[in-house]
């Protein structure tokens, strides 16, 4: 998509500070940070949000989890964290391509409903 951020980020049109890569996935740190560490775990392919998902992306969406454990076990050595994904506009989503924030490191990001 031509005007997705995300999918500019994936091109390297826009520059990010990549944190982990694989071959469907990408990870980039947040640019307004709701906790201490705030990643946004992204699919390469380009969907919308979870409700827009099919059976052909099962393996991609598993390929989510597993970064968010490599994050925590590779980079966190084990530290506890929590994964958010907004589906909708009224619910607090922003760029319509999906991704999942993985919050970190303390504070008050654990009851805060607006990431």
């Amino acid at each position: 998509m031509q005007d997705c951020i995300f999918c500019k980020i994936i091109s390297g049109t826009i520059a990010a500070k990549k944190i982990h890569e694989t071959e469907d996935i990408i990870v980039v740190a947040d640019i307004a940070p709701k906790a201490p560490i705030h990643y946004l775990i992204i699919p390469k392919k380009h969907i919308q949000d979870i409700r827009f998902c099919n059976q052909d992306d099962q393996k991609m969406l598993g390929n989510i989890l597993l970064a968010a454990q490599y994050l925590a076990l590779n980079m966190l050595n084990g530290s506890e964290f929590k994964l958010v994904s907004n589906n909708g506009k009224s619910v607090g989503q922003s760029v319509f391509h999906i991704h999942i924030h993985f919050l970190s490191g303390g504070g008050n990001y654990l009851t805060n409903a607006a990431i």
